[in-house]
């Protein structure tokens, strides 16, 4: 089965009821398990050590900070939710509802998402104050968002605890921060421009410098595009781990 409703006739009403149910689930979830406490003390935490911290420039620094942020809200997070929705066997039973897999990661994405932009505005506008740019911030972070959801989705589908997620997951972290080593000029190469984790770390520079018009392309239109492959792995991974193992009993 690809897709919890596979082979129905496409209702745009039901299904935006069932997106928004789903969405409000989510949010209750996330709120349940104590994620938006962990993401209050994430940010309590870079308070403190901005306090401390001598003057740097923090305009050079921040996209980096905010790059590594999104891989504990957007690719843990995820991990933590669809493994939590296993425990409870809540995953498996909704194979057989009308709620499409692409429903279920929509939902799963945006809301992680939307949380990320919150978290990162504060973290942003703690440190640097109101003089930086919001929409090349915004835009870095909901595809960063995407892309590390997504991704964590896909890696997570396979596994059934947190045990056997830690080490394959950490393995993952280290390929998708491997763009840093080129920000920080580590590794200066143009084959970092294939790395699907560069485009919205450029956006995200544009936070505090501007870009210039090849940069807004390919930060907007190559993650947007890595996001759209991500989607379709994540569905055929939700087939093949969730569904395919509920039908094997």
């Amino acid at each position: 089965m690809k897709g919890c409703a596979t082979g129905q006739t496409p209702n745009a009403p039901a299904t935006a009821r069932r997106l928004a149910a789903t969405v409000r689930l989510d949010l209750r979830l996330q709120l349940r398990n104590g994620f938006y406490y962990a993401v209050a003390f994430v940010l309590l935490c870079w308070f403190v050590v901005l306090t401390r911290l001598p003057a740097i420039d923090w305009g050079y620094v921040l996209p980096a900070v905010v790059f590594g942020n999104l891989v504990m809200v957007n690719f843990y997070f995820v991990g933590g939710l669809v493994l939590l929705e296993k425990g409870e066997g809540t995953l498996e039973a909704q194979v057989v509802t009308p709620l499409a897999d692409w429903e279920y990661l929509v939902s799963k994405t945006g809301t992680l998402a939307a949380l990320s932009v919150v978290e990162q505005l504060v973290l942003v506008g703690s440190a640097y104050g109101a003089g930086f740019a919001p929409v090349p911030l915004v835009a870095g972070t909901l595809l960063a968002g995407v892309l590390y959801t997504l991704t964590g989705f896909v890696l997570v589908a396979r596994y059934r605890s947190i045990n056997e997620f830690l080490f394959p997951s950490s393995l993952f972290t280290v390929a998708i921060s491997l763009p840093m080593l080129h920000y920080f000029g580590v590794w200066d190469s143009w084959l970092f421009y294939l790395h699907p984790f560069t485009a919205p770390l450029v956006l995200l520079a544009g936070a505090f410098r501007p870009l210039v018009a090849w940069e807004w392309t390919y930060g907007v239109l190559y993650a947007a595009a890595w996001s759209g492959l991500l989607l379709v792995a994540s569905r055929r991974a939700f087939d093949r781990f969730i569904v395919g193992r509920q039908g094997g009993g």
